[in-house]
């Protein structure tokens, strides 16, 4: 049994070098100096909160396959050649835990909907999807493109983050427009506690 975990603590920004698109998957070439710097063969990185396998590795870049499910389902499927992406290596047993439990499993995605720049952090309020709604609370954990973040505030529809100098100079966070798009993970606690307190059968 393999179980990969994350931390939402953001390694490195990468640089996309290529897409190569097939008919039901495609494959990416990613430069990232640090999270390459042990990788090999089958370890597990995520881009953009999206846990992929390597295939390869060539000094500081390195190649994965991704499936047509995972292009359809995450922001993945709009990745071109230039495009700088968040990465992160798969926690060791021995690794210090930072951020939050991340399985790097998308649940959806959202789209940044307003960007208010503070003194020195920005609050930025973003879609929230029906289905995941149940699942994010003020004060609780969500991820954003692989970011592991606190959710500041929310309400039907939206909810809020604030993002401290760190992340916006660091991550893609930083980088993205009103109307991007970004992956969401919700805290996979709840899920889990969803799925203990119903009744006996039901569906998850």
């Amino acid at each position: 049994m393999r179980f990969t975990m994350f931390t939402g603590i953001v390694e490195e920004l990468g640089e996309v070098l290529a897409v190569e698109p097939a008919q039901d998957s495609a494959v990416l070439r990613i430069r990232g100096p640090r999270v390459t710097s042990d990788a090999t063969h089958g370890a597990s990185i995520a881009v953009n909160g999206v846990c992929l396998t390597v295939v390869s590795v060539d000094q500081d870049m390195f190649t994965v396959d991704v499936m047509a499910q995972t292009l359809n389902l995450t922001c993945l499927g709009g990745l071109r050649p230039g495009d700088r992406v968040n990465l992160e290596r798969a926690m060791p047993v021995n690794g210090r835990f930072g951020g939050h439990i991340v399985q790097g499993h998308a649940d959806a995605t959202a789209r940044i909907l307003a960007r208010h720049p503070g003194e020195r952090w920005e609050v930025v309020t973003l879609s929230l999807p029906e289905a995941l709604s149940r699942y994010v609370v003020a004060q609780g954990s969500i991820t954003v493109d692989g970011v592991s973040l606190t959710v500041s505030a929310r309400d039907a529809s939206t909810f809020q983050v604030s993002l401290i100098p760190t992340t916006l100079e660091l991550t893609t966070l930083g980088l993205k427009d009103v109307g991007s798009s970004v992956n969401l993970e919700v805290d996979v606690l709840a899920k889990y506690v969803e799925r203990l307190l119903a009744p006996a059968g039901a569906q998850a």
